[in-house]
């Protein structure tokens, strides 16, 4: 077996924000009957926190649990507990109707860090970063490709793309967050 490794092998940049892929990441697609006793109980059994609400994020000891839509949830954990939790996950839900994937090596993640990140981002998502609250996911675009951000502290948040873009992505948040490209105000 080959060994994994991230996209861009941690490519990072410096600007007036910092730019980084993120180490590997454990990332699990959920869908299911979010109204469903056994579904819900088996997101807070396995992950440790409750179906979060809808464009919300729930943080449990062992995982972080995003709302995506209304039968969707991603999970983002620690890479190596990534398999296992799909086992334990899809051995609780037994016969209910759900679906569990492991999609880590599908997916590409970055952190942006800096106080001005959300600048960066509203230059690149159709999102009101000035609204925009702590403990809330989105599902976007940034620029030309499919993507998800939430905010981890006001000056550290997590994109999360497909792994094929991971060049596209890391690019597009490096030019605008060079310094001299600040806006400001906005």
């Amino acid at each position: 077996m080959s060994n994994a490794v991230t996209a861009l092998n941690g490519a990072k940049s410096t600007g007036y924000v910092t730019v980084k892929e993120a180490p590997l990441t454990g990332m699990i697609t959920l869908r299911g009957t979010f109204a469903s006793k056994g579904f819900a109980k088996m997101v807070k059994s396995v992950f440790g926190t409750d179906i979060p609400e809808q464009r919300k994020v729930s943080k449990g000891p062992e995982a972080t649990v995003l709302w995506m839509s209304p039968d969707e949830l991603m999970v983002v954990c620690d890479y190596a507990a990534a398999q296992d939790l799909v086992a334990k996950a899809t051995a609780q839900l037994g016969d209910e109707h759900a679906l569990v994937v492991n999609v880590s090596d599908a997916r590409a993640v970055f952190t942006l860090s800096g106080a001005q990140l959300r600048e960066v981002i509203a230059k690149e998502a159709p999102v009101d970063m000035s609204q925009f609250e702590m403990g809330e996911v989105r599902r976007t675009r940034f620029a030309q490709i499919a993507a998800a951000f939430w905010l981890e502290a006001e000056d550290h948040a997590r994109i999360i793309c497909f792994r094929s873009f991971a060049e596209y992505m890391f690019n597009l948040l490096k030019n605008a967050s060079q310094p001299g490209y600040e806006v400001g105000g906005w």
